[in-house]
C-alpha cells in the first residue's frame, strides 16, 4: 500500500521548481532500508506546501525552515566519503541528512516552488563568530534596500540579519548573479570564484538538466 501511495504521489510531481523522480530514484528508494522513512519525509513536504499556500511571507519563510531543520545534520565525509558535495533537494529529501549547503540549497528550491522570486533569494556564504570554517544559510530580501530575513540550520528563528550579530556574510549568490553586502544590505556586485569545481552551476545542471 505505502509503494502504491507513494507512486501516486510522484505522479502529481513536475520538474523544474517542482520536485521529479525518476524511475531510477523510485527503484533507489524501494530497495532503501528507510524506505517508509523516505516515503513519509516527501509526503509531508507535499503537504506542507497544501498547508502554508495562503499563509503570510513570514509564516511561510518560517514553516518551510522548520520543516527542513527536522532534518537531522551529518557531514558530508561521513555521507558521501569526500569533504564537500552539494546535494540536490530531492537528493536531501531522500538521505534524510545533510550539512549546511544542503538545508540552504533546499530551501531556496522550496520558496522558489512556493512563489518566491529569484530576485528575493540568495544563498550566503557566512562566517559563524567563534567557528573556523565557514557556513552557508539562505537570505531573503522583502526588497532590495531591505535588511534580509535569514533562514538558517543552526535556528528555528526566521529573523532579520541585523538580529543575527555571529553572522558575517562573505558573500551572496543566486541563479542570475552574485553581490557583497554592506552594512546588511545589498552592495556590490561581484563575480565569484569558485576554484577547481564550480560547485553551484554543477548542481543547477543537476536541477535542470538531469532532473536530480
Amino acid at each position: 500500500m505505502k509503494t502504491i501511495t507513494f507512486i501516486l504521489l510522484i505522479s502529481t510531481l513536475i520538474y523544474g521548481h517542482t520536485l521529479q523522480f525518476t524511475q531510477s530514484d523510485i527503484a533507489k528508494i524501494k530497495a532503501d532500508p528507510n524506505k517508509s522513512a523516505i516515503i513519509k519525509r516527501i509526503q509531508n513536504y507535499e503537504e506542507l506546501g497544501k498547508k502554508i499556500k495562503d499563509f503570510s511571507t513570514i509564516r511561510k519563510l518560517g514553516h518551510i525552515n522548520s520543516f527542513y531543520n527536522s532534518i537531522l545534520p551529518e557531514l558530508d565525509k561521513q555521507k558521501y566519503g569526500i569533504s564537500d558535495y552539494w546535494s540536490t533537494r530531492k537528493e536531501f529529501l531522500i538521505a534524510g541528512r545533510g550539512d549546511c549547503e544542503d538545508y540552504t540549497i533546499a530551501k531556496y528550491f522550496s520558496l522558489l516552488e512556493n512563489g518566491f522570486l529569484k530576485d528575493n533569494l540568495f544563498l550566503a556564504v557566512v562566517q559563524v563568530k567563534g567557528k573556523a570554517t565557514k557556513h552557508m544559510v539562505l537570505l531573503y530580501f522583502p526588497t532590495r534596500d531591505k535588511i534580509p530575513y535569514v533562514l538558517d540550520n543552526l535556528s528555528f528563528r526566521v529573523i532579520p540579519l541585523n538580529k543575527r550579530p555571529s553572522l558575517e556574510v562573505d558573500f551572496i549568490f543566486n541563479e542570475k548573479e552574485s553581490y557583497l553586502m554592506k552594512n546588511d544590505k545589498i552592495s556590490k556586485k561581484v563575480r565569484i570564484n569558485w576554484g577547481k569545481e564550480d560547485k553551484w552551476n554543477n548542481l543547477l545542471k543537476r536541477v535542470y538538466v538531469n532532473k536530480e
